[in-house]
């Protein structure tokens, strides 16, 4: 079986492959595992998966345990903000922020001396046929294969080879994102996340180990075209941010040093299907929440977990396991992303009085209870995953 992506879903899925008895292959088009990127808070049962992975204690090592989420004014004084101990309590102390990269090498950790890995190389066109997937790579190679699975984020070639163009099953949530770090800067507040935010316009520093610190840029775009280009990337979020008081001028400083940016739309996919004959997609290829919802590594996890769960059921086929892996999952999924829609705006609002009233809720969190009330439904996880007796450990 061959996966298509080296990030969060691929490995967690070529784990659960290897560990239901079948041969996996991982592609990647990247020439090593990324570094760098965003944080994630990752909690749920996808944190439960990785410690069935035995990941837990690693995930913990790596991983911040965020304390405050502060909200400052232009001299940044707080405005509003809210402890995070409400999140722990949730989910029975399974929370906890850390770098998507981070997770991704310890997922490759747990399947490089079980999974073939191909680096530096991508598909470039599928054709199914009775008995498997003819497959053949930008080096010239040519495979094939019994499954082919997109496991490649949200601009998926296995998408787009096997379904169509993305513009087909792209939301797009009238915002970017873009994200660096930068070593050495001052101030540092370890475990806060810090936001400071202006309509349609947030930007947030967070302090990371070994001198680093992360910059988060949200913003509200009225164009689906996004610069491609980083030196044009740069030049929009300077425009944006370049009136900006708080820090704004030091970080568009940072900025102009690295050469390191991610830099996306905020999007999500809605397909009517995640599969077609021999090919299916995971994770983000398949139904992308969209980055600000903070769940799409873990619903990775979840999703992978399924799948491989599916078809060790089902013995390997396909045209039986991948309905009841999509059958499982859509409500949830659906669920999870009508949930990061509304989320979305609440980030970033348009308006000054957006921002007033995002502002006075938060503060209304202080009350006893509220916070637990107002973030019960988004954090606490009602799926019960299957238990597919898996042959290996």
């Amino acid at each position: 079986m061959l996966i298509s992506g080296g990030g969060i879903a691929g490995p967690a899925l070529a784990f659960w492959l290897d560990a239901a008895g079948f041969q996996p292959t991982l592609i990647e088009r990247a020439p090593r595992l990324r570094t760098g990127g965003y944080v994630i808070d990752f909690w749920g049962l996808g944190y439960r998966i990785a410690e069935r992975m035995g990941l837990g204690a690693d995930i913990d090592r790596v991983g911040y345990h965020v304390r405050e989420v502060r909200i400052v004014n232009d001299r940044g004084k707080r405005l509003a903000g809210f402890g995070t101990g409400v999140f722990s309590d949730l989910t029975d102390g399974r929370y906890v922020t850390l770098g998507r990269s981070d997770l991704s090498r310890l997922l490759f950790e747990k399947i490089k001396n079980a999974t073939e890995v191909i680096f530096d190389d991508e598909i470039v066109r599928l054709q199914e046929q009775s008995d498997g997937v003819k497959v053949r790579l930008h080096g010239g190679a040519e495979r094939q294969f019994d499954l082919v699975i997109g496991a490649d984020g949200l601009h998926s070639a296995v998408r787009r080879l096997a379904f169509g163009p993305q513009a087909r099953f792209e939301k797009k949530l009238g915002y970017a994102v873009a994200a660096f770090e930068a070593g050495g800067y001052r101030p540092r507040d370890d475990d806060v996340y810090l936001m400071y935010a202006r309509p349609g316009q947030m930007v947030g520093r967070f302090t990371l180990r070994d001198n680093r610190t992360l910059f988060l840029f949200v913003f509200a775009v009225d164009s689906d075209a996004m610069p491609v280009a980083l030196a044009m990337q740069k030049k929009m979020l300077r425009e944006r941010y370049g009136d900006g008081n708080w820090e704004c001028p030091r970080i568009l400083e940072e900025l102009d040093r690295t050469d390191e940016l991610y830099f996306d739309s905020v999007s999500q996919i809605r397909m009517n299907s995640w599969s077609r004959g021999r090919i299916a997609l995971t994770g983000d290829a398949a139904f992308c929440v969209s980055l600000l919802a903070g769940q799409g590594s873990a619903l990775a996890l979840i999703s992978a977990y399924v799948l491989a769960g599916e078809l060790l059921r089902a013995d390997g086929r396909c045209e039986e396991a991948f309905p009841r892996y999509e059958e499982f999952l859509r409500d949830y999924i659906n669920a999870k992303q009508q949930g990061a829609e509304r989320f979305a705006g609440a980030l970033a609002p348009r308006t000054r009085l957006g921002l007033l009233f995002r502002n006075l809720v938060i503060r209304t969190f202080a009350i006893p209870g509220l916070a637990r009330v107002a973030f019960g439904r988004e954090i606490t996880d009602t799926l019960q995953l299957p238990d597919y007796h898996w042959p290996s450990p």
